[in-house]
């Protein structure tokens, strides 16, 4: 990217690969998991076998093909142009603003069980949960500005509160298994996966859990040596996400039986049942603030990354040019990302008013999926278009060539497609499920319409 002024390469293998950790593994989603039986277990393979092997291959390939600064955004306007390029940026930048508060509720939710029932008595308050997410994300875009050679160490330390609870958790449930047995029985019957219009949300819901990998190439111009790096860090993440999900659900269910996992505080529901016998009441504590560090953790890393792709609209000019500019003295897209930090504070007290705790957590979290898996429609097709350009001998391919390339990026792009017709039916207590639907359909065409909008003000402007 020629006119892009010079950003600092601070990113290494290991700080690449904590990312992937901390932006992917996540404990909330091995409660969800859990709480819908041992069906899951065969839903997270499905999902890894789907979704997650072509994702990790196409951005493998991709990341190495164009190891520029804002990544999706530059693979999308290769093999598309300029409007498809920036409506992939769009539309990802966009899903995520509802993630933040979505992700810091539960974290807030989480550091309250390390207080006790004085921690507790603040579970229903909205002023609570609200202060603790604006809080953390000024933070978290105030180290931002400061460069990725210091926000990177949130990333890393907050790493550990998705990598030790679940360590926890796998040695309690077998020191409990050694004692009582299973509390579930693993058979033929309730291993296998129903799909219904009941559980529709559910299976979107795991395959949400498995998306953000392509999120550390947005930063390529940050990274040293991002063809080398990326894919080194891509397969040691990935590989942790993978266990860390199927292990975490199976030692849930060894532990206890599904019905006693269930809500935004599942993990850590579980976690205390099994200490109590053991008189490890003190881990709680531990465990929940780690926890509660980890949904930090999960917000910082999308807040950096997913901020580079409005610094690179601006660099086009597709966005006013000042998103494009850099601090002269941290060399960061402090524009951008200051831009991005404040829209998620906007968005985390615009979805508190007049609703519940739990009802603004439930509506982020469906918000954010459905939007969420737009972006990955551009990027598999990306990578069907890309496969007929020639590649330099230091570009890494696909094992099998452009034949399992495609094949790859079709299986990703069915398996998008559905989960976003999933993402799209209303769960069964909903009482008026037409008007749930339009509503996500119209909210989803709004969506489109803006970033349709911007970009052709953007070009004539150009």
């Amino acid at each position: 990217m020629a006119r892009t002024p010079a950003l600092k390469r601070v990113l290494r293998f290991r700080d690449l690969t904590l990312f992937y950790i901390v932006s992917g593994l996540s404990v909330r989603w091995v409660a969800t998991a859990a709480a819908a039986g041992p069906s899951t277990l065969v839903v997270w393979i499905v999902a890894l076998v789907c979704f997650f092997l072509p994702l990790a291959a196409c951005v493998l390939e991709l990341s190495s093909r164009y190891p520029d600064e804002g990544g999706l955004y530059v693979w999308t306007r290769e093999a598309f142009g300029g409007f498809s390029g920036f409506m992939a940026a769009w539309t990802y930048w966009m899903s995520n603003l509802p993630y933040f508060p979505a992700v810091l509720y539960f974290g807030a939710g989480s550091a309250l069980f390390a207080f006790g029932s004085r921690g507790q008595s603040l579970s229903l308050s909205a002023g609570y949960y609200l202060t603790f997410s604006i809080v953390w994300l000024a933070i978290i875009t105030a180290l931002n500005i400061a460069g990725l050679n210091v926000g990177k160490w949130l990333n890393n330390i907050t790493s550990l509160g998705s990598i030790i609870p679940l360590s926890a958790l796998i040695v309690l449930a077998a020191l409990s298994a050694s004692h009582s047995g299973s509390a579930t029985h693993f058979t033929a019957a309730n291993l296998a996966p129903h799909l219904t219009l009941n559980n529709a949300v559910f299976w979107s819901t795991i395959f949400f859990a498995f998306g953000g990998c392509e999120a550390g190439s947005f930063m390529g111009e940050e990274i040293e040596n991002p063809r080398r790096v990326i894919p080194r860090a891509l397969v040691a993440g990935g590989a942790v996400l993978a266990v860390g999900y199927i292990a975490g659900t199976v030692a849930l269910l060894v532990a206890l039986p599904s019905s006693s996992v269930s809500g935004v505080d599942g993990f850590l529901q579980g976690i205390q049942k099994l200490c109590a016998p053991l008189g490890l009441s003190w881990l709680v504590i531990v465990i929940a603030l780690l926890v509660a560090l980890n949904a930090v953790g999960g917000a910082s890393a999308f807040l950096s990354s997913t901020s580079r792709l409005p610094f690179v609209a601006g660099i086009d000019r597709y966005l006013p040019p000042v998103f494009g500019t850099i601090h002269p003295r941290f060399r960061t897209p402090w524009v951008a990302i200051s831009a991005y930090g404040f829209a998620g504070m906007l968005v985390a007290a615009l979805s508190q008013a007049g609703t519940t705790v739990r009802g603004a957590y439930t509506v982020l979290v469906s918000m954010s999926i459905i939007a969420y898996f737009l972006p990955y429609l551009f990027l598999f097709a990306a990578m069907i278009r890309l496969q007929d350009r020639p590649a330099g001998p230091d570009v890494i391919r696909v094992p099998g060539g452009p034949r399992v390339a495609v094949a790859l990026a079709i299986t990703g792009s069915a398996s998008t497609a559905l989960t976003i017709i999933l993402s799209v039916i209303p769960p069964a207590d909903e009482p008026h499920k037409l008007v749930a639907v339009a509503k996500v359909l119209v909210s989803t065409a709004v969506l489109i319409g803006a970033g349709v909008a911007v970009y052709v003000a953007g070009r004539r402007k150009r």
